[in-house]
């Protein structure tokens, strides 16, 4: 879905390299890798209520990232959580905030793509702004992209890297043709996930979801599974297609930007009997039941 603008965010404080600075004032470098080619890896974090949901998990899978890039230098799990508090303070954040946290190679001496060019060490970039899920209640509209996601042996999905363009590629196809967001199959043909998020199927009873060899095991997609697992929903992880998609009985994405999102149409045709089904719904209670006690907190 297309975000809109809130007004609440018209005066952000952004956090560089422990710098507090107004949005509007926010700079990075020329010669910061990210800027020179999409060089960095990337977490998307909510706060619910002074406490961030699953902040280990994402900090690990982003030193995991930083770590398969090869990056000389990444800051602790305490350093990050120490600028992640100082920014949410100065921005007076406690509830229905997503943060973007980007850590990059850092800055080049010159121009390059040579990693042998940064001598200063990382850029951690922490954006935080007010922007609770949105949750749309006719559901989700897809179309299936010509886009196909990055195979292994071309770039690995699990590396959560700032380089987007196979997905805004896909998401442009989806804008053109006014679908809220584009499914995309790996190179085989199978379902892989959308431009941004992950994607669950209910047949029968049975919750569906693609393997992650061509998209990153996605932290809100393991919470479901293991919702599933605790209250014995019974689930699989393997190949589906588009003919699963289109007889499915239920659909739903997840993600950290909008938790868990319901799909009501593909390619013109709809799911189920077009409404928000009942083990979404059921699903959805249970998450947004675990957010209202677990998480790490940073603002008391």
């Amino acid at each position: 879905m297309k975000q809109t603008y809130n007004p609440k965010n018209k005066d952000l404080i952004v956090n560089i390299n422990g710098e507090l600075i107004h949005r509007d004032k926010a700079g990075i470098s020329p010669f910061d890798s990210v800027v020179q080619g999409g060089d960095a890896v990337w977490e998307g974090l909510r706060v619910y209520d002074g406490r961030i949901f699953k902040l280990t998990d994402h900090l690990d899978r982003l030193r995991d990232s930083a770590r398969a890039m090869a990056f000389a230098h990444i800051p602790t799990h305490e350093t990050i959580t120490d600028e992640i508090r100082r920014t949410l303070l100065a921005n007076d954040m406690r509830d229905g905030v997503h943060i973007r946290l980007t850590l990059t190679r850092g800055v080049k001496y010159t121009s390059g793509m040579d990693p042998r060019l940064n001598t200063s060490g990382s850029t951690l970039i922490i954006l935080p702004e007010f922007k609770p899920p949105v949750y749309d209640k006719s559901g989700l509209t897809l179309i299936t992209s010509s886009i196909r996601r990055i195979p292994p042996d071309c770039v690995d999905q699990n590396i959560h890297s700032c380089n987007l363009i196979n997905s805004i590629l896909a998401k442009i196809q989806a804008n053109a043709a006014n679908a809220d967001d584009a499914l995309m199959l790996d190179r085989d043909g199978f379902i892989a996930e959308t431009n941004a998020t992950h994607i669950f199927l209910v047949k029968n009873g049975v919750m569906l979801t693609p393997d992650t060899v061509s998209c990153p095991q996605g932290i809100t997609r393991m919470t479901v599974l293991s919702l599933c697992q605790q209250h014995g929903i019974a689930f699989q992880i393997g190949n589906f297609t588009l003919m699963d998609v289109y007889t499915a009985d239920e659909m739903f994405c997840t993600g950290t930007m909008g938790e868990l999102a319901a799909v009501t149409c593909v390619d013109g045709r709809t799911i189920g009997d077009g409404a928000i089904g009942a083990m979404t719904t059921h699903l959805s209670d249970l998450f947004t039941e675990l957010t209202r006690t677990e998480g790490t907190r940073l603002i008391p």
